[in-house]
């Protein structure tokens, strides 16, 4: 994966009234923290940053924040962003050493859903229900994201975290658990549809087995009056 470069400034004020100033400037207030150096305030581009964040690679790379002459590895940790308006309030970075694991969300991609027992034979529809996955490695093995395949998939049989193909290196962080990842739903359309055709096809074999079956005979009816009435 190609590395993702950003550029931060040293931070002098601080305080709501900084960060204020800072905002109307048109930049971003944020805080770098972690190792063996104590926490430094940057701030960054408002507008280069707000960029930096539709790109999804940013939030689950190793990044190279470059600070003054220093160039360092950073992990984004927190994005602070206004209640209604498009604007960053605060940013906050992670160093990263080389030799100790991290603990990261990275997203997942689905692939193969269209072709899975479930959507082909059942008509389902596959259901997302994690979008990305708590993993743990070391920097260099920090992927991206990770693909998980549908191929497979049937509407009675989940995929679960413990049945994701992941990278070498990489570990779930699921805590004793194995979440659902995905799954696959039928409709309730079609669910009704293959009903009222299953009825439809057992009344349609019912009917000439009825058309078949012969007529019970009736007893003869009994005539009114007997012998008594003869005689009279």
């Amino acid at each position: 994966m190609a590395s993702i470069d950003f550029t931060a400034f040293p931070r002098v004020g601080e305080g709501r009234g900084a960060s204020r100033r800072l905002r109307h400037g048109g930049k971003a207030p944020g805080i770098v923290y972690g190792g063996s150096v104590a926490p430094t305030p940057i701030e960054l581009d408002h507008n280069a940053l707000v960029h930096a964040l539709k790109n999804e690679a940013f939030h689950s790379s190793i990044l190279t924040m470059k600070l003054g002459s220093a160039a360092q590895k950073v992990l984004l940790r927190d994005v602070q962003m206004h209640p209604y308006r498009p604007q960053v309030l605060h940013v906050d970075f992670q160093r990263v050493d080389e030799n100790k694991k991290i603990h990261m969300k990275v997203p997942l991609h689905f692939v193969n859903g269209e072709v899975s027992p479930a959507v082909k034979l059942g008509g389902a529809i596959v259901s997302h229900v994690m979008n990305e996955i708590d993993i743990s490695c070391l920097p260099r093995d920090l992927p991206g994201f990770i693909t998980v395949d549908l191929a497979t998939l049937e509407t009675a049989h989940p995929i679960r975290v413990s049945g994701v193909a992941l990278p070498a290196g990489v570990t779930a962080v699921t805590h004793g658990k194995d979440p659902v990842v995905a799954t696959a739903v039928v409709p309730k359309a079609v669910v009704e549809t293959e009903e009222t055709a299953a009825a439809e096809g057992a009344a349609a074999a019912a009917a000439p087995a009825a058309e078949a079956k012969p007529a019970e005979a009736k007893a003869p009816e009994k005539k009114e009056g007997g012998k008594d009435d003869k005689k009279k």
